[in-house]
């Protein structure tokens, strides 16, 4: 069913992204932006089905008479993207007006609410809004005050919205991209407010951003491929926040590359992808994701990789490994190398869960064998698929965890190891970006398992409370994070690196006392 898309901001670079992005996918599109923008001209590039109005979102009867205008349009309303933004003005502090810092709050965060607002009045379950944010709104910057904090507010509006609609069935996520070539960053440039080659010294990929890959992250966020996303802010920022320490994240770059300028062409051929903890669960619905991209699979776990091998298709691998026996993990990337001569994508799924015990009863020995599995040999087989990797190519996906954001007790050994994924993924995101390499971690919540129907099992998790605790009231599925996983090993996610993205049903967007959800309905 063709779906009504509304695009806020849609002149701008990101915004025309958004245009094409959403039009490819077979929406109606409804283009929106100021008085003057000629963004009807823009919009009907892509057809005469399309909608579009001028509209100044810093003027709450404009907007009020926008929705009123759509109503005689359309009976319904599945996606928006709230994208429309004033930019920094760079002023020093003391030379800042007052009507100054109001109006970019007038633009950037009420105009969005009230958008959000309307929107979500017209939605049915299945709906989608993502939010435009900023690294400037999670990172400082001088001279940026009134930008910054407009998308910090609107960041936690982002993860309020999502909480109170979850279950409603409407979900709210956000992008928070970094330095993006765009009209507002070109005339940055050009009054010398930014210095770009600078900029790209301080990325770890050694470039700035194109708006075709904030598009493709939002439109996967506003797709059913992520209906058990919401809440969740994800930057794409070409590691910028995860690089921490003097100097430069990448060598001086001579003149603009190229990619910086247009998407390369699409890869040709398959992929050789190994994924860890294989046999069962998140890995081998991952599997079965990659498979069905055409990919050759090399599936490693202790037990059942060969017989989902053997189940995929002769042209995959299984093999039975110990991912804590260096000897073991080196005779696979052995393995690898004799029969594919190379490895483009690593997924760290494997992982083990800790005993529940009180700190008092818990020994060295307990945190070693939950931090061996998910971290050690997480970190071996990062460090050896470098070997196999093509010079300038390669992506690294981690399995993290709710747990990395907000410990549970008394699974400290637990959310020890998943807090270590997520920092092993910055600094390898920092370290192999000048190498044209990504490294990201997917961070599950609750996802309906054969491991966590074990813990139910043994009583050692309370699965009822546990859905009233999640705002969208109910686990996951292992396929959630299987799209996840593909989404950010493919290369529309060409500028996600060195970030996290919690696939959690809105659990770590919820910090109010009580219930998150009736916990009564299923996804």
């Amino acid at each position: 069913m063709t779906k009504l898309a509304i695009i806020t901001g849609a002149a701008g670079g990101i915004g025309q992204a958004l245009l094409a992005e959403f039009a490819e996918a077979g929406h109606r599109l409804v283009a929106v932006d100021l008085p003057g923008s000629h963004v009807a001209d823009l919009v009907s590039r892509f057809g005469d089905h399309h909608l579009s109005r001028e509209v100044d979102l810093g003027d709450e009867a404009q907007i009020a008479a926008f929705w009123s205008w759509l109503d005689s349009q359309s009976d319904r309303v599945d996606i928006l993207a709230n994208n429309a933004a004033l930019g920094p003005t760079m002023a020093p502090t003391l030379n800042t007006p007052l009507s100054d810092f109001r109006s970019t709050f007038q633009v950037n965060l009420y105009g969005p609410f009230a958008m959000a607002r309307e929107a979500a009045k017209r939605m049915k379950p299945g709906g989608a809004i993502v939010n435009t944010a900023s690294q400037a709104g999670v990172l400082g910057n001088p001279r940026r005050n009134a930008y910054a904090a407009s998308k910090a507010a609107l960041i936690s509006m982002t993860k309020s919205l999502a909480a109170e609609w979850a279950s409603k069935g409407i979900r709210v996520t956000a992008v928070a991209p970094g330095y993006i070539r765009t009209p507002m960053v070109a005339e940055l440039e050009r009054t010398g407010k930014a210095d770009l080659s600078l900029v790209r010294q301080r990325v770890p990929l050694g470039r700035i951003g194109r708006p075709d890959e904030i598009a493709a992250m939002i439109g996967f966020l506003a797709s059913p491929q992520a209906r058990y996303i919401t809440g969740s802010v994800v930057a794409v920022d070409g590691g910028w926040q995860a690089f921490n320490q003097p100097g430069h994240a990448h060598p001086p770059v001579a003149g603009t590359p190229a990619e910086e300028l247009a998407r390369p062409a699409a890869r040709q051929g398959s992929r050789v992808v190994l994924i860890t903890g294989a046999g069962r669960g998140i890995g081998a619905a991952t599997a079965r994701r990659f498979a069905q991209g055409g990919d050759i699979l090399v599936l490693a776990d202790r037990e059942g990789a060969e017989a989902r091998a053997a189940e995929l298709g002769p042209q995959h691998l299984g093999m039975t490994v110990d991912l804590t026996d260096e000897a073991a993990v080196t005779g696979l990337f052995d393995t690898i190398r004799a029969r594919f001569g190379r490895l483009d994508v690593l997924v760290n799924n494997a992982a083990v869960a800790d005993h529940f015990r009180p700190a008092f009863d818990q020994t060295g020995a307990d945190l070693s064998r939950t931090m061996e599995v998910n971290v050690t040999g997480a970190f071996l087989c990062a460090r050896e698929s470098l070997r196999l990797m093509p010079e300038g190519e390669g992506v690294i996906v981690n399995l993290g965890s709710i747990n990395t954001f907000l410990p549970f007790a008394p699974r400290h050994a637990y959310g020890a190891s998943k807090a270590a994924i997520d920092v092993l993924t910055r600094c390898l995101a920092a370290e192999l970006g000048p190498e044209g390499r990504r490294v990201v971690t997917v961070a599950p919540g609750y996802i309906r398992t054969p491991g966590t129907g074990d813990l139910e099992a043994q009583g050692r998790i309370d699965t009822a409370a546990i859905r009233r605790r999640i705002p969208m009231g109910d686990m996951g599925r292992p396929e959630d994070i299987a799209e996840a996983v593909w989404f950010s090993a493919s290369q529309k996610a060409s500028y996600f690196s060195g970030a996290i993205l919690y696939v959690d049903g809105g659990w770590t967007s919820f910090g109010n006392a009580g219930d998150a959800s009736p916990g009564d309905f299923d996804l």
